[in-house]
């Protein structure tokens, strides 16, 4: 079964948490603090493999998580780092933001990418120890690795792409060229998924063609089977557009080529611009007059036009010939690049430290998520950890904030389900 979009879930690894210890050894008075610091956690990295052709397997499994970072641990020894995941993809699949659509990462290439890093190691008390606090009994939390919604789409990496209405011979005219076996019938339809061909034209020279299949009027509005595959064209740096000049089963060739030509340019306005050539396939089924009205129509249009019938070889041989020339001079299959967070995004990640402060029924309730990570590593019942969560709210200008609102010793102050009476 031929799957080319899926949507999963990607988790990377937690960062360990700091720990608290303190060195014990024998004639060793008041060791001090060594708690080392927690492990990274692992990254959730892409890699393409050209041995998978679908992404039928995501169909199944939703949720992708890697190994979190280990605890650090007394004698100053550090957590250990979280194994990043390896997720093998098809080649050509462009991994997408659910929420946002942005390009996260492209897998044209052999080299993998990281989609999702792991979060940092909470650092241990061995990092706390000053003149004035020289048994800190607190540590750090990890950090939480990224997450994301992320869509996967499959985008064949093909240089030349066959386009046409069903039944014109494109199966026909790959099975041919190249030493791809599509099955080949006399009705609509008979391909139903992206095939692909490497056609050799000499020892040294060589191409990539893929069979788009489903093409109709309404392809890129969801009609046949275009809408799934016309992502396949993107990537192809040049198209051949197959019609049957016969008219056999009743069409007019023109309006053939003018429907899908449209549809292209629905799809994708930059598909338009495309290099095209045009074979007109079933030559030895139809009239010269015929074969001479579209190829003067064609010409008139601004494309090169080559009369062929793939079922008897006749042209195939001058087609592959001027595609191999026409593609050496176009630039490389198309890659995308990633893109950057959106304008929401880095609004966000600015406003990572800010907060709110409303009374309600008298308590004084301050909303600030980021300050979980903070509130996690305190000891409440030790006095210096106290201490640094006091410096946490000052430097933030929390205190400030409830001051201006008029907070009074003795009122409760609610951050994150810890309460506590204010004293100045």
């Amino acid at each position: 079964m031929f799957v080319d979009k899926a949507k999963i879930s990607i988790k990377a690894g937690d960062g360990g948490n700091g720990a608290v210890s303190f060195h014990r050894e024998k004639f060793v008075a008041a060791g001090g603090p060594d708690g080392g610091d927690g492990g990274r956690g692992g990254d959730v990295i892409f890699q393409a493999d050209t041995n998978m052709s679908s992404l039928i397997g995501f169909r199944y499994k939703k949720k992708y998580a890697a190994e979190n970072g280990q605890n650090g641990s007394g004698a100053r020894c550090s957590g250990k780092t979280g194994e990043s995941l390896v997720i093998k993809v098809p080649k050509g699949t462009v991994v997408r933001e659910a929420e946002t659509g942005r390009v996260m990462a492209d897998l044209s290439g052999d080299e993998p990418v990281v989609v999702a890093r792991g979060g940092k190691g909470g650092w241990g008390n061995q990092h706390f120890a000053t003149a004035t606090r020289q048994i800190p009994r607190f540590a750090r939390p990890g950090y939480p690795g990224e997450r994301f919604e992320v869509e996967l789409e499959l985008k064949l990496l093909a240089d030349v792409g066959l386009c046409g209405f069903p039944n014109v011979g494109k199966s026909t005219l790959i099975s041919v060229v190249s030493a791809a076996k599509p099955e080949i019938a006399n009705y609509h339809f008979t391909t139903l998924t992206p095939v692909l061909g490497v056609v050799r034209v000499d020892s040294e020279t060589s191409f990539v063609m893929a069979d788009i299949p489903g093409l109709i009027e309404g392809a890129s509005e969801g009609l046949g089977l275009g809408h799934e595959f016309l992502r396949h064209v993107e990537r192809c740096r040049l198209i051949v557009h197959v019609v049957d000049v016969s008219g056999i089963e009743g069409r007019d060739p023109i309006e053939d080529f003018r429907k899908i030509n449209d549809e292209l340019r629905r799809f994708n306005p930059e598909l338009a611009e495309r290099p095209m050539l045009v074979a007109g396939n079933k030559c030895d089924m139809a009239t010269p007059e015929q074969v001479d009205s579209f190829r003067t129509y064609v010409e008139g249009e601004g494309y090169r036009f080559f009369p062929i019938s793939a079922a008897t070889r006749q042209g195939t041989d001058e087609l592959v010939r001027a595609i191999a020339a026409e593609l050496a001079k176009l630039p490389p299959i198309l890659r995308y690049e990633p893109e950057p967070p959106t304008e929401a995004q880095r609004i966000r990640t600015a406003r990572r430290n800010e907060f709110t402060v409303e009374v309600v029924d008298g308590v004084y309730v301050v909303k600030a998520d980021w300050l979980a990570n903070a509130l996690a590593g305190v000891n409440m019942d030790d006095y210096e950890s106290l201490q640094y969560f006091q410096r946490v709210l000052v430097q933030s200008g929390i205190i400030k904030k409830l001051e201006e609102m008029g907070v009074q010793e003795g009122d409760t102050v609610s951050i994150l389900d810890f309460e506590f009476e204010y004293v100045k």
